[in-house]
């Protein structure tokens, strides 16, 4: 029996910083077209209530900083919140993939906290470092050991093409191209444990998924490991994508891809490209898409069903309310 309420895969946050260093953000933020008008703070205090109006019981969070200090510190602070919110928030722990001994490290340091974290976050390319990249296989053998629920997602903060900010549509693009990178290196055939948790219902990658099996394995494509039309529909559809900020026109490929049952509910709060409105509204996609499936509430439960131990937390919350 899953708790009530809807758990959020897809939440972000920062760590406090200084003025100053707020004012550099800004500066960053429209130097990559990232238009917003002020910096951008997060505190648990601004979140609940936005997760208690969309009836979000519990929001999975997670920051991946480039410096491996700073992601250190990230861990840290969002294992503290955890540790203040236990039936509210979730950490997944940001692993830094530019280097596997770090990788392996912060695994083992996230085994020692207080409350354990509850999956990992990885990004997209970490440090122009790929998902893909052959380094990375000792991460995968001990992800895949314990059976990992792993969010993907895009890097938003490097500069977008055509003068508009990257989370607008480049990283559906980058989602894509690093998720089809390693179909071809084989890391999903290698390592079928890993739940790989792609955001934003897999970016452009679903609705390319049938242009891949259907061309995917004619010869002009360079196919080393000989991955065959069934293998490659088989992989994909083995993957789980969240809602966040694209379920009206999405969601439909998605299901294709990947069936309901690997949908998980993400909002994509928490950063400055999502507002109560949005979500909102995407929320509401959501629900409009799992009515007319007669699906209605699945994809707000999938997500206890990655986190067992998240829901735990959850239920033992509403017994004391």
């Amino acid at each position: 029996m899953a708790p009530n309420g809807w758990l959020d895969i897809h939440g972000h946050f920062t760590v406090p910083t200084s003025d100053e260093a707020l004012k550099e953000q800004l500066k960053l933020f429209h130097s990559v077209h990232f238009m917003v008008s002020e910096p951008w703070t997060w505190s648990p205090e601004r979140v609940l209530p936005y997760l208690d109006s969309a009836n979000v019981t519990m929001q999975m969070l997670s920051y991946l900083p480039r410096n491996l200090t700073a992601l250190k510190n990230a861990n840290d602070f969002g294992a503290s919140i955890v540790k203040q919110h236990p039936s509210r928030f979730g950490l997944l722990l940001a692993l830094p993939t530019d280097n596997v001994t770090a990788c392996l490290e912060e695994i083992k340091r996230g085994d020692t906290f207080d409350i354990p974290n509850d999956g990992y976050a990885l990004l997209t390319v970490y440090n122009n470092v790929m998902l893909s990249d052959d380094s990375l296989e000792p991460l995968y053998k001990e992800l895949d050991a314990r059976g990992a629920v792993c969010h993907v997602h895009p890097d938003a903060n490097k500069r977008g093409n055509d003068g508009r900010p990257s989370p607008l549509i480049d990283v559906a693009f980058d989602t894509a191209r690093v998720a089809t990178d390693m179909l071809y290196k084989g890391v999903f055939r290698r390592y079928p444990n890993i739940k790989f948790v792609f955001g934003h219902c897999g970016g452009a990658l679903p609705v390319l998924s049938g242009r891949i099996s259907l061309l995917g394995t004619e010869s002009w494509v360079p196919n080393p490991l000989k991955l065959t039309r069934e293998e490659i529909e088989r992989s994909l559809g083995h993957l789980y994508v969240d809602t966040a900020a694209t379920a009206k026109t999405g969601l439909a490929p998605a299901i294709s891809m990947v069936g309901i049952e690997h949908i998980i509910y993400g909002a994509d709060c928490g950063v400055p490209c999502s507002t109560d409105a949005t979500m909102a509204e995407n929320q509401k996609d959501v629900i409009d898409i799992e009515n007319k499936l007669g699906e209605t509430g699945s994809m707000a439960r999938n997500g206890w069903d990655l986190f067992p131990a998240a829901a735990k937390r959850a239920e033992e919350g509403q017994k004391r309310i």
